[in-house]
């Protein structure tokens, strides 16, 4: 068995690492007027940025049926900004572990290789990370934080992510009208969660295949679909954007069932967010995604509009923040794990395991058994 102390300091790419979703500008936004279109008894969510939370989060995978040599990749938080601070990493296990990365966006990883000989193979892997919230104050500016590259690097197109076709002219429908990019993010914003759903029956957070859902006019989904398809659609318009992949590794503060996760046991409660630059503001922090699973999995009826008084601080607070019960991994797409013999990944927000037979799925607990769960570190 080896245990080995590891420090989340590998360089995610520059502009994340150096000034990762900084969300300190802004500017007044066209938006709804909420005070005439709530009723005053709406639920409060009002995320305050200020309050650093300490965080241990623990994946341990068993094998449960190894075939051959058996190799096994676990996400790790890698992402330093405003909002979070990936700390120090340790892990234990009967295999043969190191550090890797994906040698593209900074995405950090435990890779572990078993030998065919070993007949309970395991992992444990815990990281600390701190985490607040986020809370865009729209009054403030500042400064751009990005070069133009860096600008330009965040409107590319990935295999699921394409920026042309039904994409650009979905996006340049949406934004009709709008002028800055402010405008135009608010207006695809809105149009995520006027037009897309949750779908409770998409296996674990989607796929993220956005032209797809276009062109079959199917937009229910989960966050990896509903997001991408908000990321995808800033992109096709020049406004740079990514996806942030990551886990609720705690209850919401505000009541939200739908926004939290159970720390005892958070298999399931992967989640990703959104983030876009907005010229002159900075990286804002945004999740159309979990708007649309408040209207549809809070309650046991299905919400169908924002305004409603359950749903209007959600939808009013995921435009520029989020609460910090959540932690990232990573903002990486197509992802080619290290000594992988199976295909790329949409993302990795998920523990990869492959044998001789294949890559295991993530979803079979009975072929691919993992647990992960987490303690707050409290001064």
């Amino acid at each position: 068995m080896t245990t080995v102390s590891i420090r989340a300091g590998l360089a995610l790419r520059r502009t994340f690492m150096a000034n990762s979703a900084v969300a300190l500008a802004g500017c007044a936004l066209p938006a709804i007027n909420f005070a005439q279109s709530t009723p005053a008894t709406e639920r409060r969510f009002a995320p305050v940025a200020g309050t650093w939370r300490t965080f241990e989060v623990t994946t341990r995978v068993d094998i449960v049926k190894p075939q051959g040599m058996t190799k096994v990749w676990l996400p790790i938080p890698s992402v330093n900004s405003d909002w979070q601070k990936s700390l120090e990493s340790s892990y234990s296990s009967n295999g043969t572990a190191r550090m890797e990365d994906d040698d593209k966006y900074g995405a950090k990883m435990l890779y572990v290789e078993f030998a065919e000989r070993e007949a309970r193979p395991f992992v444990e892997l815990t990281s600390r990370i701190q985490t607040q919230n986020r809370a865009q104050d729209w009054t403030q500016h500042a400064s751009e934080s990005e070069s133009a590259a860096d600008r330009k690097y965040w409107t590319q197109p990935t295999s699921l992510l394409p920026t042309d076709g039904i994409v650009r002219k979905t996006a340049q429908e949406a934004i009709r009208g709008a002028s800055t990019d402010a405008e135009k993010a608010r207006k695809l914003y809105d149009w995520i969660v006027e037009n897309t759903f949750r779908e409770p029956k998409v296996r674990g957070c989607g796929e993220g295949d956005i032209k797809t859902m276009l062109e079959t006019g199917n937009l229910g989904g989960k966050c990896a679909d509903l997001n991408a398809l908000f990321v995808g659609m800033c992109r096709s318009v020049g406004i740079p954007a990514r996806d942030v992949y990551g886990l609720r590794v705690a209850p919401s503060a505000f009541g939200y069932r739908e926004l939290g996760g159970n720390p005892a046991s958070l298999k399931g409660a992967q989640h990703c967010r959104a983030e876009v630059y907005l010229a002159g503001y900075g990286w804002v922090g945004m999740d159309p995604a979990d708007v649309a699973k408040v209207m549809r999995q809070e309650t046991p009826e299905w919400i169908k509009s924002p305004k409603n008084a359950l749903v209007a601080p959600v939808y009013k607070t995921l435009f520029g923040g989020w609460e910090g019960n959540w932690m990232a991994y990573n903002v990486a797409h197509d992802v080619t794990l290290p000594h992988s013999k199976g295909p790329r990944l949409g993302f990795f927000m998920y523990p990869a395991a492959e044998n001789a037979v294949g890559r295991l799925d993530p979803y079979a607990p009975d072929d691919f058994k993992y647990q992960i769960t987490a303690t707050e570190i409290r001064a």
